[in-house]
């Protein structure tokens, strides 16, 4: 059976080129990186390009990266970090749509006595920008966390509008632009600087790099507690050595994902009109959440496509015993039994916020596989056992 692979969203294959760079990292490094002696040294060599290469990609300084296991860490780093330390005062303002180790990290620190203070979507998922800065301003918020772009329903946030929004004011009054950029890189422009951003993240395996691998960007003039204690690694803020050749591999990834960024774009944009235009046909109940699949505020080569009467984890259950990988909202939350805090967040109810599929659009899906998948979706999500199951009551 011929697989189609239309999650992207969750993890993307590891590109070719990055592969061999990785492979040939791997081969290079038998050092410490930390260590004085030549192989530590050949290791930091490669390590440092790696930072440097990362660094020119997203054009910020390279004193300015840090390499972590993934995007999951790097969040948690730029909150706890953040926050910790700055007295039970210092709040946090964030969207009602971040990613869950976004939010899970601010409910502990809410537990830790840091206020938080969560802004609503509207029905199509948008976020206000001004009631993001009054929130802010009101609260006296050390800092703000907004995404760059949802992962569920590929809405863009208004980032831009924020930072700039933050202009003017007095650095001891002004609080920090913090942004979840997994699912940005690579899709969308993200120029860190001239929209006053200070921390963002990212994961290497959401661009075609290796699994294991995050980045934070922190704005030099940003302090940052350490979540873990015991080395001087990632400028004291990352202890534990690196794992060179992953981070090699990484750093190409970032590379080719910000130059193939307009190319990837136009590509799933058309892939993207090309399949819900045939779902509406296929299947005329079907409803696309969020923005219009046209608008600038629409992350390209993502849907979530709502099924009434339909429950999204057992349909993807069928679906890929067809051969076709979707899935019912993040990854991260894949196992879980609770409706989509994103899809509650634009105001469906627990039934419908179940039957959310995400279809993410990959750099090498094509127009035969969208075809292919159109065709999957009609004949199996009408049929009787993948309609919503009864709740057992246990």
């Amino acid at each position: 059976m011929t697989r189609i692979y239309l999650d992207h969203n969750a993890t993307t294959p590891l590109r070719e080129e990055v592969r061999r760079r990785w492979l040939e990292a791997l081969e290079r490094t038998g050092g410490n990186p930390s260590s004085l002696h030549r192989s530590g040294r050949e290791a930091r060599q490669l390590l440092d390009e790696a930072r440097e290469r990362t660094a020119a990609a997203l054009r910020v300084d390279e004193d300015e990266i840090h390499f972590t296991s993934g995007g999951t860490e790097s969040n948690n780093l730029a909150l706890f970090g953040a926050l910790r330390g700055q007295g039970p005062s210092a709040g946090l303002v964030a969207s009602a749509v971040e990613h869950s180790s976004v939010l899970a990290a601010a409910a502990q620190l809410e537990q830790e006595g840091h206020p938080l203070s969560l802004v609503g979507v509207d029905p199509h998922g948008l976020l206000d920008p001004g009631e993001v800065l009054d929130r802010a301003e009101a609260d006296g918020a050390r800092l703000i966390a907004v995404m760059a772009a949802n992962n569920e329903v590929g809405v863009r946030m208004p980032l831009e509008e924020i930072g700039k929004g933050l202009d003017g004011l007095l650095p001891q009054s002004r609080p920090l632009l913090f942004t979840d950029a997994v699912q940005a890189l690579g899709r969308v422009p993200l120029p860190l600087k001239a929209w006053n951003i200070d921390l963002a993240s990212f994961s290497a395996h959401k661009i075609g790099g290796p699994l294991g691998v995050g980045v934070l960007y922190r704005r030099a003039a940003v302090e940052l507690r350490p979540l873990f204690f015991g080395g001087e690694q990632e400028g004291g803020l990352r202890p534990g050595t690196e794992n060179v050749a992953a981070i090699v591999g990484a750093s190409y990834a970032v590379e080719l994902a910000i130059r193939d960024r307009e190319a990837f774009a136009a590509h799933a944009a058309k892939l993207a009109a090309g399949l819900w235009e045939a779902l509406r046909e296929a299947l005329p109940n079907a409803r696309l959440l969020g923005p219009e699949l046209t608008s600038a505020q629409r992350l390209p080569g993502t849907l979530n496509i709502l099924l009434p009467n339909v429950d999204g984890k057992v349909l993807v259950t069928r679906l890929d015993l067809e051969g076709l990988e979707l899935s019912a909202g993040s990854a991260c939350a894949s196992g879980s039994l609770e409706p989509s805090h994103v899809l509650l967040a634009m105001g469906l109810d627990e039934g419908e916020a179940r039957a959310g599929l995400r279809i993410s659009i990959g750099r090498d899906t094509t127009l035969r596989e969208i075809r292919e998948a159109v065709e999957i979706l009609r004949k199996t999500a009408g049929r009787n056992d993948a309609t919503r199951e009864p709740r057992m009551g246990l």
